[in-house]
């Protein structure tokens, strides 16, 4: 068994509390099934935000979720580098798994597809 991360990133509109919280549930969710994991599996999450996301911890739309209360999560502040992706919300999800790193599903949503386009699903 190997601890393998998956990332995923989106965005919000605006710096609102409910906008937040149900782009960091969209995001989960879409990271969740597109690699057929449970929170049983998952080690931990880590959350970033840019430092224009101040309405509300991303991380509590996760604990809110069914079955995440036990799942140990962190919030922190993103780097902040000149001219990047505004109102970004990042995940690190950390899986205790089989599978190779390469057979990972990483997640962008929204705009945050501008950050990793060599493995965005457009379709989404």
């Amino acid at each position: 068994m190997y601890v393998r991360g998956i990332r995923g990133a989106t965005t919000v509109e605006q710096n609102e509390e409910m906008e937040i919280l149900e782009a960091t549930s969209e995001l989960l969710e879409e990271i969740i099934a597109a690699n057929e994991f449970t929170p049983e599996d998952i080690g931990s999450v880590i959350v970033t935000v840019t430092s224009d996301v101040t309405a509300t911890f991303p991380a509590r739309a996760i604990r809110q979720m069914p079955g995440w209360d036990l799942v140990p999560l962190m919030c922190a502040l993103e780097i902040p580098v000149d001219n990047s992706l505004p109102l970004c919300i990042r995940l690190m999800v950390h899986v205790n798994t089989n599978r190779k790193q390469n057979e990972m599903c990483h997640i962008y949503l929204r705009k945050a597809k501008v950050l990793r386009p060599d493995i965005v699903d457009n379709s989404k």
